[in-house]
């Protein structure tokens, strides 16, 4: 375990982990207020989401340039300012005085949080990492921070849907406890940060030459071939959910299976749980278990899972449990033994993001903090990757044969866990 000076900040950390799917999550129960509210199309409603990513790729490297030349405390400082800022400004957004032009002002709000959650991740993975010492321990507090992560979203889901209610009748106002939930935990993690001592990690300089180091994070093959497996992986982890609710709801004749969204919408919802239980036993094991062999398995068991999904019959059904969180209760429905080969995915996914972070920094020394901030930006693989599922989608008239894309992300990943994550770049100075 860490040593016992390490503890607040680590819980620190690990709140701000919290902190982030809190925030990132609010924009898929904002869209259902947007679209109301502002008359938004499906595509418009989404602009929460759109601006986070577009931040992601936006603010990535600057962020990683940010922490090495304020340090990782300055730099989640100033996210949590931004951050305040961020939500304050899409509460504005349900004031009636902005009435007029409250769209523009969310857009901006939602912007501008996607530039904290992203400096914030910037800061956080390799804190955690570093503040377990690294190696097997520092996994272990990235899986422990994943936990708190995916139980802030699902913490999200229920108090938005206790919130919005009637979704036909639902405002920006209505979600004022929720946004001033997320400023509260911005002000009080600030108060806190700013009197918890943080040792900052070596970070990259110049030569005394005045010549810059001839090496960088892309210097090293391992943690080219990283950020490349996280923006793969962000097409198993988002394109995995979001075309098992496309395929069950679309009608028979576009290739779906023509159910009731409000109960598809309950489904999907146990592939996040699978991730909350992956990450509460990624977070038990990864002390003792390497992020090697930790993603070795989880991305081959992800590649069988995948296929077999694609290719059972879908005559053979299975019971899967759905939970109704404004209610609070189990409804169950019927679905093709695939879609609960999809949602078991989840238990997959919910390793993958802390175990590839971690190889893929592994030995860099004082690159980290760069390499840090490039990762981030690969975040954006989601919209790509997304992207390129429906055009496999529409191109052949089945959302099953598009996972043939999270099926070639999950291969990929397993090539990283056994070759490609493996540093050949050991005589490249990092002190």
């Amino acid at each position: 375990m860490a040593k016992n000076k390490n503890l607040l900040p680590i819980l620190v950390m690990i709140a701000l982990f919290a902190m982030i799917a809190f925030v990132t999550n609010l924009c898929s129960p904002m869209a259902v207020i947007v679209k109301n509210q502002f008359g938004a199309s499906n595509l418009e409603s989404q602009i929460g989401n759109y601006g986070n990513f577009i931040a992601y790729l936006l603010m990535g490297i600057p962020a990683g340039m940010l922490l090495k030349r304020i340090g990782y405390k300055k730099t989640a400082l100033l996210a949590l300012v931004v951050g305040f800022v961020g939500v304050f400004i899409q509460y504005m957004s349900g004031w009636e005085s902005l009435e007029h032009c409250a769209f523009a002002v969310y857009l901006v709000g939602a912007f501008i949080g996607g530039f904290c959650m992203c400096m914030l991740n910037t800061v956080v993975n390799p804190m955690l990492n570093i503040l377990g010492g690294g190696g097997n321990k520092g996994n272990q507090l990235i899986q422990i921070g994943g936990v708190f992560n995916s139980a802030a979203a699902v913490a999200v889901y229920i108090l938005m849907g206790a919130l919005i209610g009637d979704a036909a009748k639902a405002h920006v106002a209505d979600a004022t406890p929720a946004l001033f939930i997320a400023m509260a935990v911005f002000a009080v993690a600030f108060v806190v940060i700013s009197f918890t001592k943080i040792d900052e990690p070596q970070q990259a300089v110049e030569v005394k030459t005045g010549e810059k180091d001839k090496y960088s994070a892309f210097s090293f093959r391992h943690f080219k071939l990283g950020i490349l497996a996280i923006f793969l992986y962000m097409g198993i982890e988002v394109g995995t959910p979001t075309y098992i609710l496309q395929y069950l709801t679309a009608l028979p004749e576009a290739g779906g299976m023509g159910m009731d969204a409000g109960i598809v919408g309950l489904i999907v919802a146990v592939y996040w749980l699978m991730m909350l239980v992956g990450r509460f036993v990624g977070g038990a094991i990864g002390g003792k278990v390497s992020s090697r062999a930790m993603i070795t398995v989880a991305s081959a068991v992800s590649i069988l899972l995948i296929a077999f999904g694609m290719f059972a019959p879908t005559t053979a059904t299975v019971n899967i449990p759905g939970v109704d969180w404004a209610n609070l209760s189990l409804i169950w429905a019927e679905v093709p033994v695939g879609i609960f080969a999809f949602i078991l995915v989840g238990l997959c996914t919910s390793v993958m993001w802390g175990g590839i972070f971690n190889m893929a920094v592994e030995g860099l020394g004082k690159y980290t903090a760069i390499a840090s901030g490039a990762f981030m930006t690969m975040v954006f693989g989601c919209a790509v990757m997304v992207a390129i599922q429906a055009w496999i989608a529409d191109l052949t008239g089945s959302y099953l044969i598009s996972y043939f894309v999270p099926l070639g992300c999950a291969a990929y990943i397993l090539f990283y866990a056994l070759v490609g994550s493996k540093n050949v770049n050991k005589d490249i100075p990092v002190e």
